[in-house]
């Protein structure tokens, strides 16, 4: 259990960890507009509950590593954002996301499963 009381994978090995990354249909142009963006993404937070571990963070200048190098920018296809919530299987984790603000956006979200240690 977290310390702020929330259940968690830890605690309960039948609740799996999902990375979500943010693809595409990125942050509106003008200060309201941001506004309003930043605030229906605090609505879908609040409502997906304990199940979003880790709200996540745009993502900023990025390097890609490879076996011949290390090259500035991303790779190809790069998510723009991330964030981490808990679901009982991928599909409940794609009904959690089904409404995020971002996919009205133009965006994509990718679902990946967290393989645990």
């Amino acid at each position: 259990m977290n310390i702020d009381g929330r259940v968690t994978a830890r605690d309960n090995p039948l609740m799996t960890r999902f990375l979500v990354t943010y693809h595409g249909g990125g942050m509106p142009e003008g200060n309201a507009a941001r506004e309003q963006a930043m605030a229906a993404f605090a609505q879908w937070a609040s409502k997906t509950g304990t199940a979003l571990v880790d709200p996540g963070a745009p993502l900023g200048p990025s390097k890609t590593v490879t076996k011949d190098a290390v090259t500035e920018g991303p790779a190809s296809g790069p998510p723009g954002g991330y964030s981490i919530i808990e679901a009982d299987s991928i599909d409940a984790a794609a009904e959690l996301v089904q409404d995020h603000p971002f996919v009205d956006r133009g965006g994509a979200l990718q679902i990946s499963t967290a393989v645990s240690p």
